[in-house]
Order: structure tokens, then C-alpha cells, then sequence
């Protein structure tokens, strides 16, 4: 190892561990306030909370890591820039890419440990920190009860509006569903609404004493007969006063903090068990739906429908067509209502044998994805640790700063962003509205390309913008002229003989280049044409009417493209408001023409860009043509790509017309 390898890992380790113990100690202290009331008043030995807090910890590194190399990044980088060691390393002939391939090494290796901590350690820990707080969660039921939400106390789950009192033993508008039994064990059948409650209970007793005021009795009566079944009859029964004796024995006493019970969630499990399980999954649900299609397709009755004749008389087959008539009419008067009985009663059962799987298969297919997320999610957060790396190094690099300040809101900014963008896009993944590979990767992916222009810019030694060529388009797209500019108003008042004159004696006449153009805008807009121009003795040659009908097809198409835009964009605003509202006839209306709005957008879009491509290969300066990612970027945002194209080929006809002027 070089020295200068060695300078700057050394400086690298030290900020990187610094930075590394203070995230992880404020991410921990954000932990214990989250946890804080699993932990309060339990009678905890400090052995429990210390290993509640080691189980929690290497949860916290996918947040800490990323945040860590990203900040130290800056942080170093920014201070070799802002203490001029890169200048000095660049006199010697050492580029921005050397003085980062020593640590490029170890940001690998570290992100390489990352993911094989994130493989065997983090289920290991989610493992265990979910069994203790369920065992945690047994010694003093009594004190989770939380507002707004069913709490589970032995076999009663108990609801309430809001607590009151010193201890918070007064309830209001109480909600309890008791548990059944035995085979009705996965059943609330009975339940117990009332205005208000008060929990008595001593901590040296077992039993916790809910008495309750003014409220109904409910309990489910089970009818033999479906048709019964289906009224959903009950048993309602008033009181003043109700007192239940909830036993906490069996959940207070001999309560293990160290047993272990759930062991299959999909955090719990490293990539070949996740691999396993995510097989299993896909078994399971091809064989549900094997299942599913059988049951739909033996309720059809097809095989009932060889016991009804069909009259010879009735089919008249051909041999080289297939029959076009009505289905009906091959069969008798007596069988058609056989077959039309059958079908309504068919498609009610099919229907209801799809209603009651659909939420089954919305839950196997949320448990499919979220195995998915997590298997992917290990791989990318090894990729992110070196990609967010060669986004802080050059950053770093680019805004000559190092220290606390300016890089920690830069790192604090880049991170949310990256984070929050996996948290959005795995979310979806989970709920099916996304692909559950591409949500593990996405935030990845979003930080690679600005990595790569990072790199690109340090590399180059240039600015992180360069706002000249952000502020000049939008000077030209609003108008917005320098104080010292010229004007061309007074072209208004000269004759088109002058005008002509201009054209073609702007030199002599002591005008400029631009003058000239202007002056043949100005005879265009009075409806002078080319060929005219010609004819009075202006001198253009005519490859230039082939540019200025292809810019003129341009902008046809591009103002249709932009008019179908934006009713395409508010109608599909108009669709999400009539969904929220309630309105399904003006909810479809609205999304139909919205579909049919961008479909006509995207073809004229194509037939703008067909026509930019013509015209700069017409000009022989294709390479002048718009980037190719400036381009795909107008699909979803023409509104904002579509002023900057315009700009960019009038300015380009402009010069175009200049040259042809001999």
C-alpha cells in the first residue's frame, strides 16, 4: 500500500468510525423513546433491557451504514478539496479516480460485510427482539392497553375512545370481543358494548377487574339451516352493571423473557431459507389456483349438460365453417330453461367462491412479495453502500467543504431522499401495486445515475451546475432580455422595400446578422414568403425551404402533442377526485379519455421527434439534435421539456437561415 493509500483510509476509518458510533448512539436513543412503553413499569432487570438493546442494534445498520459512508464521504473528501490536497495531488499527476481506488477497495469489502451481516445477523436479531417483546408484552398486560385499538388480554380483545384518571383506569365507549372456544376458537361470537369502564386491580393480584356501565350483551346464534345462518341472528341483552374478572396468572406468572415461538416471519429468515420459503410460496399458490379453476370448473355443471338432448333437426353443421347462431336455438323450449336456470345459479356460487378468495389471495400474494422484498433488499444494500459512496466521494469533491456543517445537510438530504424513495417504492411492492424486485432495487438504481454524473463532473474538474446553461434557456422561454440588448421594434415601421434592403444590404447599411433575421421574420409575418424574397433579389438557397417546412411540421405536431398533454394530464387528475368522491360513471368517462388523450399525445410526440430528426440530418448537424434523455423525459414531462425544444429549434432555424443567406 502506498503512502498515500494508506493517508487517505486512514483518514476515511477515523471519520467513518466517529460518525458511525454517534449515528448509531442517536438512532439507539430514537429506539428506546419508540419502545420506551414495552419497557416502563415491568419490573426489568437491566440484563433484559441491554439484550432488548443488542437485539434492536443490528436492525439499525441498514440505516447507519449507508448514512455513515455517505457523510464521511463528503465530509473527507470535502476537506481534502477545501484544504487544497487534491490540487496538490493533481500537480503530481494523481487524478480524482486514483485517489479514490485504495478506498474503493474498502468500501467493497465493507459493503460485501454489510450484506452478510444483513444475511445472518439481522434475522437473528428480528428473531429474537420480536420474542421478546411478545414475552415482555405478558408481564403487565394490563398496562398496554392503548386507546383507539383492540388490545389482546387473555381471551379478551378490549376497545376503547379514550382513557381518564390518575392512572388511567376510567374508560369511554368500550368495545370487547371474548374469545371463543374450542372449535369456535378463531370466532368472536360474542361481545360487549358499553359506555364507559373502570379497571381495578392490584399489582399484587392476578386479577384484573373491568366493571362496566350501561352497555349490551351480544351473542351470535348458530342456525343449522344456511338460509337461517345467512340472516346472521343474535341474542342481545341489556346492563346497568357488568363486572369481568380478567385472570392474569397464566400470562404474569412463569412468563419466560427467553422462549422462543415465531420463528417463520420473512425478516427472521437468511437468503437460502428465504429462497426455500419463497419456493414453498409459489407451490402453494399454483396449486390454489389448480385447485380453484378445478372447483370453478366442475360448479360449471358441463358435465350435466351431455343428459340434454339436442334435436338432429336443430344443427345444421357445415363442413367448412363453424356454427354462428344463436347457442340457444339448438335446443328445445323445455331445455333452454334447464340451461338457463343452471347458468344463474352457476355464476352466483362462481361468484361468491371468487369474493370469499379474493381476500385469502390478497393475502398470499402481500406474504409472496414481502419474501421477495426481503431477499432482494439484502443484496441491494451492499450495492447501495458502494454506490453512495461514489455519490458523497466526488460531492464531497465538488463543494470544497468539509467539517459538520454543509456536508451533514447534504448527506442528512441525499439520504432521506434515498430512503424515503425505498420506503415508498417497497410499500407499494407489498401492497401488489409494484414490482416487488424492482421496489428492493429502486432506490439503488435512482442513486446510480447521479453517481455517475457526480464522478463524471469531479472528474472533469467542473462545478456541480452550470447554471448558465439552466439560466439562459429560461431567459429565452420567458423573454427575459438583458438590459443592454438590442431591439428590433423600430423593423416595424420600415416598408417591406426596406426591409428588403436590410435582407440584403445590412453590412452597408450598418446593421447585424440578427437584424437581417429579424428583418425577414417581419416580412414573413406581412406575408411575404421566400420565393417572393427572391424575386425582389434576395439571395437564399433552397435547401433552406425543406428546413423551414419540416420546422413548421414540428411545431404542428408539437402543439398538438401539447393540447393533448394536458387534457390527458386533467383528466386523469379529474379520475383520482370522482374515485376519492365516490363517482363511478365519472370516474370511467374521465380515465377512458384520459387513456385515449395520451395515446394520441404519444403518437404526435413521435412524429415531433421524427421531425426534429429530419430536420437536423437535413442541416448536417445531428449533433446538435436534443439528448436522447431529454427526449424520454418529455413522455412524462412534455409541460416542462416542451418550451426548452422550442427555444433550441428556432434558435437552430435561426442560424440555419443565416447560412443560407448567400
Amino acid at each position: 500500500m502506498k503512502i498515500l493509500d494508506r493517508y487517505i483510509l486512514t483518514t476515511y476509518l477515523k471519520t467513518f468510525l466517529s460518525v458511525f458510533v454517534i449515528l448509531l448512539l442517536i438512532f439507539v436513543l430514537q429506539t428506546i423513546w419508540l419502545y420506551i412503553k414495552e419497557l416502563a413499569g415491568k419490573d426489568l432487570d437491566m440484563v433484559v433491557v441491554f439484550k432488548f438493546l443488542a437485539y434492536f442494534m443490528p436492525k439499525l445498520i441498514p440505516l447507519v451504514i449507508p448514512l455513515t459512508i455517505l457523510l464521511s464521504s463528503i465530509m473527507v473528501f470535502g476537506s481534502f478539496a477545501e484544504n487544497y490536497e487534491f490540487a496538490a495531488m493533481k500537480s503530481t499527476g494523481i487524478s480524482l479516480q486514483r485517489a479514490m481506488s485504495g478506498l474503493s477497495i474498502f468500501i467493497v469489502v465493507l459493503g460485501f460485510t454489510t450484506f452478510m451481516f444483513s444475511n445472518n445477523v439481522i434475522p437473528w436479531a428480528e428473531y429474537n427482539s420480536l420474542n421478546l417483546r411478545k414475552n415482555i408484552a405478558k408481564l403487565k398486560p394490563a398496562m398496554l392497553l392503548a386507546e383507539g385499538q383492540f388490545n389482546e388480554v387473555g381471551d379478551y380483545n378490549i376497545k376503547f375512545a379514550s382513557k381518564s384518571g390518575d392512572k388511567g383506569q376510567y374508560l369511554n365507549d368500550v368495545i370487547i370481543h371474548i374469545k371463543g372456544q374450542g372449535a369456535d376458537s378463531r370466532t368472536n361470537s360474542q361481545m360487549i358494548k358499553s359506555v364507559s369502564g373502570e379497571l381495578i386491580g392490584k399489582e399484587t393480584s392476578n386479577v384484573l377487574k373491568l366493571i362496566l356501565s350501561d352497555g349490551n350483551y351480544y351473542n351470535d346464534i348458530y342456525r343449522k339451516k344456511p338460509e337461517e345462518r345467512n340472516k346472521q341472528p343474535f341474542a342481545k341483552s341489556t346492563f346497568e352493571k357488568y363486572t369481568i374478572n380478567i385472570d392474569l396468572s397464566q400470562i404474569n406468572d412463569n412468563v419466560d423473557i427467553d422462549a422462543k415461538s415465531d420463528s417463520d416471519k420473512y425478516n427472521m429468515l437468511n437468503l437460502s431459507e428465504l429462497n426455500y420459503t419463497i419456493d414453498s410460496l409459489t407451490k402453494k399458490r399454483n396449486s390454489a389456483h389448480k385447485t380453484l379453476s378445478k372447483s370453478l370448473y366442475q360448479r360449471t355443471n358441463i358435465t350435466r349438460l351431455k343428459n340434454i338432448d339436442v334435436p338432429k333437426s336443430k344443427v345444421k353443421p357445415k363442413s367448412d365453417s363453424i356454427y354462428s347462431g344463436e347457442i340457444l336455438d339448438l335446443f328445445e323450449t323445455k331445455n333452454k330453461s334447464q340451461l338457463l336456470d343452471l347458468a344463474l345459479r352457476n355464476i352466483k356460487s362462481t361468484k361468491q367462491i371468487i369474493e370469499s378468495k379474493q381476500l385469502e389471495q390478497k393475502f398470499a400474494k402481500s406474504n409472496y412479495n414481502k419474501h421477495i422484498v426481503s431477499f432482494h433488499e439484502k443484496l441491494a444494500l451492499g450495492f447501495a453502500c458502494v454506490i453512495l459512496f461514489f455519490v458523497g466521494a466526488p460531492l464531497g469533491a465538488l463543494i470544497r467543504k468539509g467539517g459538520i456543517g454543509l456536508p451533514m445537510v447534504i448527506a442528512i438530504v441525499l439520504f432521506l431522499a434515498y430512503h424515503f424513495i425505498g420506503i415508498f417504492a417497497i410499500n407499494s411492492a407489498k401492497s401488489g401495486d409494484f414490482n416487488p424486485i424492482l421496489a428492493s432495487w429502486f432506490s439503488t438504481l435512482v442513486m446510480f445515475p447521479l453517481g455517475l454524473f457526480l464522478t463524471k463532473r469531479a472528474t472533469e474538474d467542473k462545478g456541480l451546475f452550470e447554471m448558465g446553461n439552466i439560466i439562459e434557456p429560461l431567459k429565452k422561454i420567458f423573454n427575459i432580455k438583458p438590459k443592454n440588448s438590442v431591439s428590433y421594434k423600430f423593423l416595424s415601421k420600415y416598408s417591406n422595400e426596406e426591409l428588403i434592403n436590410v435582407v440584403k444590404q445590412y453590412e452597408s447599411l450598418g446593421h447585424s446578422e440578427n437584424t437581417r433575421y429579424e428583418a425577414i421574420k417581419t416580412l414573413n409575418a406581412r406575408g411575404v414568403n421566400i420565393d417572393e424574397m427572391r424575386n425582389q433579389g434576395v439571395s437564399i438557397r433552397t435547401a433552406f425551404d425543406a428546413s423551414k417546412t419540416m420546422f413548421n411540421n414540428y411545431i404542428a405536431h408539437s402543439k398538438f402533442a401539447i393540447v393533448l398533454y394536458g387534457i390527458g394530464v386533467v383528466l386523469l387528475v379529474l379520475f383520482f377526485v370522482f374515485k376519492n368522491n365516490k363517482m363511478p360513471s365519472l370516474q370511467a368517462a374521465s380515465i377512458q379519455l384520459s387513456a385515449v388523450a395520451l395515446f394520441l399525445f404519444i403518437i404526435y410526440y413521435l412524429k415531433s421527434i421524427f421531425n426534429l430528426n429530419r430536420f437536423y440530418s437535413h442541416i448536417n448537424k445531428k449533433v446538435k439534435m436534443p439528448h436522447i434523455i431529454l427526449l424520454i423525459i418529455g413522455v412524462p414531462l412534455y409541460m416542462l421539456v416542451y418550451p426548452f425544444l422550442n427555444v433550441k429549434i428556432n434558435e437552430d432555424l435561426k442560424q440555419n437561415c443565416l447560412d443560407s443567406l448567400k
